[in-house]
């Protein structure tokens, strides 16, 4: 049976007045939390992770197929109206697109992103249809030492390229480690950093750990820093487009998707390469037509090509975690948490074992994808009003909720502890610039790797040559290799930059 054969199935299952009312709940659900300042999607997921709990796995799955693309329309509600990115991925969105704003043009603003996020969710997740399964029949064929080359190679590209330091980066993926390591030792049943407390036997739950670094550590942070002056919302009208916008968001649509899907099935990928490249380019088309000076003073091609390329990234990254169960971003390792909590493995044996629930679940993101352009685009007045709920009785609301949702997961007053000393790890990573991507990737694909590990020294009887036994091992180690050297060399040989005007506007 061809994979669109498969993809019925999964559309029938779907189309229940059940599921739909999930998928519905979940698009609603996540763009509440998703529009408020400061929340991107990655923290709407980890804050809404315990509200599936009571669900089989489908109708979860579902669900979070809403509170997904429902968190990615939130965050760049926020950039356009607030110029407050939820996640770096948004930044692009924000320098147009709030610049259209207060021209007057929220309206349009908001109307080519979410119409050019459900064109990109829609080509990405029906590539996803077509990739993934093709994929997972090749990664059948990948021994330990290839997995465990791979996952070394998806934490060192993460934590190289992510935030102000390759160094920060390295810290954030070694905390990570480190917590995925306290439990007991799955082979020999050793307490490993539990400081003999029985409550760490069975490990730290990544809810925990997720929830206390995004919504504990987002909200210490704002308090930290809070301004006493209420936020400046620009009022939304309807949003629409004219035919002058139509004509010119169709082109930066199209191409942000071409960008951003590649970008995004990589492992170790993500959205921040994309969303900037497709800015280059319109900017960079637009001065051939003559309108490059409208860039920097609220371009829609500027706001439609970036939040393209953002949501095509983001259907790309399911290739990645369902064929290679590798998260690529902050988003795909609360989803890759919430399989596990299910008992999902994801990975090359995913489609055989789960094959009906995987073609329910690219059914739903089609769905959700569709739910999210029809019942939010009315709805962002709305959504607009939500933004002047001030800023203490909403993080004081988020405090509440994200400790409710972290104490329902095993119902032990012990994790609320764990909450706060996450949260205090949030704030500080927050403070020194430590990327958040590595520190999950960390506690997520920790475990993963030193099974991997062990099991391809086992056929080597312990022999290190174990890990290189396999040409595509060896090759992806060239690869790590590569990609730590070749950038240390290329900062010495580069002259120092002489930093334009006009991208320290778009930086700003």
């Amino acid at each position: 049976m061809d994979a669109f054969s498969l993809l019925l199935d999964g559309f029938t299952a779907a189309l229940t007045w059940e599921n739909l009312a999930f998928a519905a709940i979940g698009v609603l659900l996540g763009t509440f939390v998703g529009v408020l300042p400061g929340i991107g999607p990655a923290m709407a997921l980890a804050l809404l992770l315990p509200v599936t709990y009571g669900l089989d796995a489908t109708q979860a799955l579902i669900m979070f197929a809403g509170l997904y693309y429902g968190g990615m329309y939130g965050g760049s509600t926020t950039s356009i109206l607030l110029n407050t990115p939820g996640e770096s991925a948004s930044v692009m969105t924000a320098v147009e697109g709030n610049r259209m704003a207060k021209q007057g043009r929220a309206a349009q603003a908001l109307a080519t992103a979410a119409i050019g996020s459900f064109i990109a969710g829609t080509i990405g997740t029906l590539l996803v249809v077509f990739f993934m399964p093709t994929l997972a029949e090749q990664a059948v064929k990948i021994g330990a030492p290839s997995y465990f080359a791979m996952m070394l190679l998806a934490m060192v590209l993460v934590s190289s390229v992510l935030g102000a330091s390759r160094l920060r980066g390295f810290i954030g993926l070694f905390i990570g480690l480190t917590v995925g390591l306290v439990g007991l030792d799955q082979s020999t049943g050793q307490a490993r950093l539990t400081g003999g407390t029985l409550e760490l036997a069975d490990g730290i739950d990544i809810v925990v750990v997720a929830v206390g670094v995004f919504a504990i550590g987002e909200a210490l942070w704002t308090a930290a820093h809070l301004r006493r002056r209420p936020l400046e919302v620009i009022p939304v009208g309807r949003p629409f487009l004219g035919r002058d916008d139509w004509r010119r968001s169709w082109g930066p649509w199209l191409r942000g998707t071409a960008l951003g899907f590649p970008f995004g099935a990589l492992p170790a990928g993500g959205a921040e390469t994309p969303t900037f490249l497709s800015y280059v380019t319109e900017r960079k088309l637009a001065h051939r037509k003559g309108r490059s000076d409208e860039f920097g003073h609220g371009a829609i091609e500027g706001v439609a090509g970036p939040e393209a390329a953002n949501n095509a990234s983001a259907a790309g990254m399911f290739v990645p975690l369902l064929a290679l169960g590798l998260p690529v971003t902050a988003t795909a390792s609360i989803l890759l948490a919430a399989m596990q909590k299910y008992g999902i493995v994801a990975g090359p044996t995913l489609m055989d074992d789960e094959s009906a629930l995987i073609w329910t679940l690219l059914a739903s993101l089609l769905i959700g994808n569709a739910l999210l352009l029809v019942i939010n685009l009315p709805l962002a007045p709305v959504w607009a009003r939500l933004l002047r709920i001030p800023r203490p009785q909403l993080y004081a609301g988020i405090l509440f909720f994200a400790s409710l949702g972290a104490y329902s997961v095993n119902r032990n007053p012990f994790d609320l502890a764990l909450l706060l000393l996450f949260g205090a790890v949030g704030l500080a990573i927050r403070r020194f610039g430590i990327p958040v991507l590595p520190l999950i990737l960390g506690v997520i694909l920790g475990p993963l790797m030193e099974v991997k590990l062990r099991e391809a020294l086992d056929v080597s009887g312990g022999d290190v040559s174990g890990l290189f036994n396999e040409g595509l091992a060896i090759a992806i180690y060239v690869v790590v290799v590569l990609a730590v050297v070749v950038p240390l060399v290329l900062a010495r040989l580069r002259p120092p930059e002489r930093v334009v005007p006009e991208m320290q506007e778009v930086e700003r």
